[in-house]
């Protein structure tokens, strides 16, 4: 019987050591996608603002035609860097290639729609999207870090990382991403796409209730960036509304939980205080991390607190159809916004319910801690 526990024990550290790793290799490839999304969204809005949205692509040699190019660069390599960057955190630079060509070439609406006609199917013309690149990226990193773990000769190891691995890596997934994996996740991206751009009333509130409460849970853990790379995904595909749900999700818990602060100062302890008024700088910023003091110092109370907050404030965004094109930014992208005012208030919102729920359900900080030591007095010692 120990035995079997002890071989289930190993089972579940293997899985739980292969999930985080899963989680950081993903991290990786968003974090070098970033800059990409930014660029690219922050170019395409400044051009629309400046100039007619719907004929910005045929004022040819306009300043607005000159910043569309650079921003539809962007959000088009930043999909390819998603997948290349994935492989790489698995394999190294072996890895980079493979990911990288293999998440462009599933981003060919052309190319798989073709491969779906080889195999029977109609559909994916619209391209596998960041969901294609995410296989793309994890396959190549596994198959790539196989190939560099085999044992061979001495004298073909210099050609194994620039020349045998990426080509081989390539010949062994091509068909399998293009004829079994890829059509069906470009017909996956496909209806999520047509879900989102077609969701209204009560699908777009629940929609932001979700991404909202994800964007807070974990404040910048794995569950809020599954969210924020959801959401960044779609700019792709010109979809905004869940970019300022998620923008504004994550901007309220440190504003929310400041505000809750200065208004009862006595129920946090008082080197809080100042933590509160960086608190409102960092979630003006759009960094959510600025409520991690707060939730690690009560998080039974803090963290439904935030929750609460964020998810009023991306269902209220989703409602009104506020979207934002820039994938982070804060405050200082507001004005390119559909509805500035409207995002602010969503904001606004959110950050009141976080403030009045922490205010409500938080007891004095005094009385917290002289119950803590109370209870730490009554436990049994050793002696």
């Amino acid at each position: 019987m120990s035995l079997t526990m002890t071989d289930q024990n190993r089972a579940e550290s293997a899985l739980r050591a292969h999930v985080t790793s899963v989680k950081e290799d993903l991290m990786t490839g968003v974090s070098f996608m970033i800059p990409f999304v930014t660029i690219g969204g922050i170019f395409l809005a400044v051009a629309y603002a400046i100039g007619d949205t719907q004929a910005v692509f045929e004022n040819t040699g306009s300043a607005g035609w000159f910043l569309a190019q650079i921003g539809v660069a962007g959000l088009t390599i930043m999909v390819p860097i998603l997948g290349g960057y994935i492989a790489y955190a698995i394999a190294d630079r072996p890895g980079l290639a493979p990911g990288f060509l293999l998440a462009y070439i599933l981003q060919q609406g052309n190319v798989v729609a073709e491969a779906a006609t080889v195999i029977g199917i109609s559909g994916g013309e619209a391209g596998a999207g960041y969901l294609g690149a995410i296989v793309a990226g994890l396959l190549a990193g596994y198959v790539a870090r196989f190939f560099k773990n085999l044992d061979v000769p001495e004298f073909i190891q210099p050609m194994m990382p620039v020349l045998l691995i990426p080509v081989a890596t390539m010949a062994v997934l091509t068909p399998i991403m293009l004829f079994v994996l890829g059509v069906p996740v470009a017909l996956a991206n496909e209806g999520l796409t047509s879900f989102l751009q077609s969701m209204q009333g009560g699908q777009a509130i629940v929609v932001g209730l979700i991404l909202g409460g994800m964007m807070a849970f974990d404040m910048g853990g794995p569950v809020n960036k599954v969210a924020y790379v959801f959401a960044t995904g779609l700019i792709t595909e010109e979809i905004y509304a869940p970019m300022a749900a998620v923008m504004i999700g994550g901007m309220i818990p440190p504003i929310g939980l400041a505000l809750s602060n200065f208004i009862a100062p006595h129920k946090y302890a008082a080197e809080m205080y100042e933590n509160g008024k960086s608190g409102v700088v960092l979630g003006l910023s759009f960094i959510t991390e600025g409520a991690i003091p707060y939730a690690a110092a009560d998080p039974l109370r803090v963290i439904p607190a935030i929750v609460a907050g964020s998810a009023v404030g991306g269902a209220t965004s989703m409602a009104l159809g506020v979207t934002m094109p820039a994938p982070h930014g804060g405050i200082f992208v507001v004005l390119l916004s559909n509805q500035p005012l409207a995002f602010l208030g969503s904001i606004l919102l959110g950050s009141l319910v976080t403030a009045v729920v922490a205010t409500v359900i938080k007891p004095d900080f005094e009385d917290r801690v002289d119950t803590g030591a109370e209870t730490s007095s009554t436990q049994p010692t050793d002696d």
